[in-house]
């Protein structure tokens, strides 16, 4: 389950909500990952830009690869403005066993890193500039990834 919001995370009501709907599947191991902005350089907060279609694409790439241990996924981000300390991602393993949810999260977390199509701006002085220097390349992106 991928899903998109506007602005900050409920960060209580997702990962309750989540909760609650797989509480009765058996599952040993509930692991939450949740990303937050934190002060830094002086920003007032960050804004983000979603590709969806390429990061629907990445997402049900890892639901496929992670679906045989019997491990589920989900994942929430922002679309535009988030502000200093609230939350812009959350992601989340289901596991019938503990060890296939923590190296399933920390893959998640760090691929997610290198490869969602996220655009990531400093919102500082009202305005949005885009953070370039603590972005990732996307490979394959033209100029996006860093090909110049």
């Amino acid at each position: 389950m991928l899903e998109l919001y506007d602005g900050a995370l409920n960060v209580p009501e997702i990962l309750t909500r989540w909760y609650v709907q797989e509480a009765s599947n058996n599952y040993g191991a509930y692991i939450p990952f949740v990303g937050t902005v934190r002060e830094e350089d002086g920003i007032e907060g960050l804004s983000f830009d979603v590709y969806e279609p390429i990061l629907t694409s990445w997402f049900e790439a890892w639901v496929a690869k992670t679906s045989p241990s019997g491990a589920t996924l989900k994942m929430a981000h922002s679309r535009g403005d988030v502000l200093v300390h609230e939350s812009s991602y959350i992601a989340a393993v289901f596991s019938p066993k503990r060890r296939v949810a923590l190296e399933t999260i920390e893959r998640f977390v760090e691929d997610f890193k290198a490869s969602a199509p996220i655009w990531k701006y400093d919102l500082k002085d009202g305005k949005r500039v885009y953070a370039r220097d603590r972005s990732t390349p996307i490979a394959g992106a033209g100029i996006l990834g860093g090909i110049s």
